[in-house]
């Protein structure tokens, strides 16, 4: 029986639905007291020259959804940023392996575990895993060398398995915000582009004033939209590099407690 155990933290489904709404309710309030403040806009009901404010409340709805998508990619990289960091360990884990396959080399498999128990994190649990199994079956004289091969390794993919999905947890919101910006945005400069044709097309010569709100709003979504997509695919491809790290040192764990266990056959 496995006795593995995942690296616990960030944002449960409940928590993460929970903050996209809070992000939600923030965007909202945000764009109608603060874009929106009176003080932003003169007498007409225009924004004031200037006056960026104005300029962003004249964005029309599409605005305080975008400043939640924004809002949203920035909690969830401060999550992901906690959690990853925790996964890591207390210490730096080039130095851990080397330290660990030294002590494996030596066969001291207690002061490895307590090397495990020191450094915490997803890498360690993994490498604690595979140590109190091949402490197990190098004990057990009814196993060929071939089936305790087989068990530690058996052993140490599963330990993975458990840390793997806490590692990558809410990096897909992430990316669905950093796609849905844009979209979102071009959505936003979609309908200031009718504003503005529909301000040419009146009878007369063109309303101004209506024209020069539709670009804004225009402008100001495709501008919101790229910004909060620039972040999020950054902030994505930073994570996915770093749970790559760590996989990779999983992996390099692992083969070394299997090589360990091969020269002890």
């Amino acid at each position: 029986m496995s006795n593995s155990k995942s690296t616990s933290g960030g944002f449960n489904f409940m928590t993460a639905l929970l903050a996209i709404l809070v992000c939600l309710v923030i965007g909202w309030l945000i764009y109608s007291f603060i874009l929106g403040a009176p003080g932003n806009f003169d007498a007409e009901g225009h924004p004031k020259e200037g006056n960026m404010l104005g300029m962003m409340y004249s964005g029309g709805f599409i605005v305080p959804i975008l400043m939640a998508i924004f809002m949203i990619i920035v909690t969830f990289s401060v999550e992901r940023l906690f959690t990853i960091a925790k996964a890591k360990g207390t210490g730096k884990a080039d130095v851990f392996l080397r330290n660990i396959k030294s002590l494996l080399a030596s066969n001291q498999f207690e002061d490895a575990i307590a090397a495990c128990d020191k450094q915490q994190g997803s890498l360690a649990n993994v490498v604690r895993s595979g140590i109190e199994k091949l402490q197990t079956v190098q004990n057990d004289s009814s196993m060929n060398s071939e089936e305790k091969i087989e068990a530690v390794q058996k052993e140490l993919e599963e330990a993975t398995s458990l840390e793997l999905p806490m590692l990558s947890k809410n990096l897909s919101i992430i990316t669905t915000c950093a796609t849905i910006a844009t979209l979102w945005g071009l959505i936003g400069t979609v309908l200031g582009m009718i504003r503005s044709f529909a301000a040419m097309s009146a009878a007369g010569s063109p309303d101004t004033a209506a024209l020069a709100t539709g670009i804004s709003e225009a402008l100001i979504n495709t501008a919101l939209g790229i910004s909060g997509s620039v972040v999020g695919i950054i902030m994505y491809n930073y994570f996915s590099t770093r749970v790559d790290t760590i996989t990779h040192s999983m992996d390099e764990a692992g083969y070394s407690l299997l090589h360990t266990l091969k020269l002890s056959k």
